[in-house]
């Protein structure tokens, strides 16, 4: 999908991926076990496109309204070092994030899919849903992505990142010549 200039040009500032876990980076169904143990299922691509964010020096965060040890088990499979769990108050989570890495909330894209997301997702320089978010949600978006939270849409956040600050050549070129 093509977007906008001006979208572009704030995707080009983006220092920082924001995501809500449940509806994002899974399809927001919940998984118990007979024990009550909990299972989420991810999507690998997402999970390659995260970590080629920070390989080229773009920050993650997972901010969940829950509480889970598979979103724990997930980000440190992925390296991702920035996850808060069971916020009630994601925008000063956000903040105080923010704060820590000395960015504005202008250099941050974040991507959620339900109430809880609404004033981070408005106050970021890139506000982001998904296609499977209800349709208020879609109304304060700059962009909703192509893919369904769980089914690729933060690989399409990613590789949109990837490509709008040109980093793209050098990550297919890697690839391309085996070094990856």
């Amino acid at each position: 999908m093509a977007l906008p200039d001006a979208l572009q040009d704030r995707i080009r500032r983006v220092r920082l991926l924001a995501i809500d876990v449940d509806g994002v980076l899974t399809d927001g169904r919940l998984y118990f076990q007979a024990d009550g143990i909990e299972i989420k299922a991810f999507h690998t691509q997402d999970g390659h496109g995260l970590k080629l964010l920070k390989r080229v020096g773009i920050h993650v965060a997972l901010i969940t309204g829950r509480d889970s040890p598979m979103v724990s088990q997930r980000a440190a499979s992925l390296g991702i070092t920035h996850v808060y769990q069971g916020c009630e108050d994601k925008l000063t989570t956000l903040r105080a994030l923010c704060q820590r890495l000395d960015i504005t909330l202008e250099q941050v894209a974040y991507c959620g899919d339900d109430l809880p997301d609404l004033a981070p997702m408005k106050r970021s320089g890139v506000g982001i849903t998904v296609p499977n978010a209800p349709d208020y949600m879609h109304t304060h978006a700059d962009w909703i992505t192509d893919r369904l939270g769980g089914h690729g849409a933060v690989r399409e956040i990613c590789d949109t990142l990837l490509m709008s600050q040109g980093h793209w050549d050098a990550v297919l070129d890697t690839y391309l010549h085996g070094q990856s």
